[in-house]
């Protein structure tokens, strides 16, 4: 089952305490910075990151099982673990992208 974690925004405009990953050449704000769970996503010229992930919003949800979420999904990013003890994937439905959650237990 799925439950909602935050909601991902795209920006080209600086934000406060923004967090910079090297890799995908993207600055992204805390969740629980944001009383609305909002995380803002500022990309730079040649991110590696979907375009459509660098130009829609996106809504993230917390999985159990992060496999049996992708099943029979059309998959935008694999699965990898930006931090210790959580994997992430994106996949993509009704136009838009979805992040799943999985946080080790």
């Amino acid at each position: 089952m799925r439950e909602i974690h935050h909601i991902g925004i795209p920006t080209a405009e600086p934000k406060e305490k923004e967090s910079y990953m090297a890799d995908a050449k993207l600055y992204l704000t805390e969740v629980d910075d944001s009383p609305n769970k909002i995380e803002w996503l500022r990309f730079e010229e040649g991110s590696p990151m979907p375009e459509l992930l660098q130009k829609s919003v996106h809504i993230a949800y917390t999985v159990p099982d992060i496999k049996a979420a992708m099943e029979g999904k059309e998959t935008l990013l694999e699965p990898f673990s930006p931090a210790e003890g959580l994997t992430v994937a994106f996949i993509v439905e009704e136009g838009l992208p979805i992040e799943l959650m999985e946080f080790a237990a």
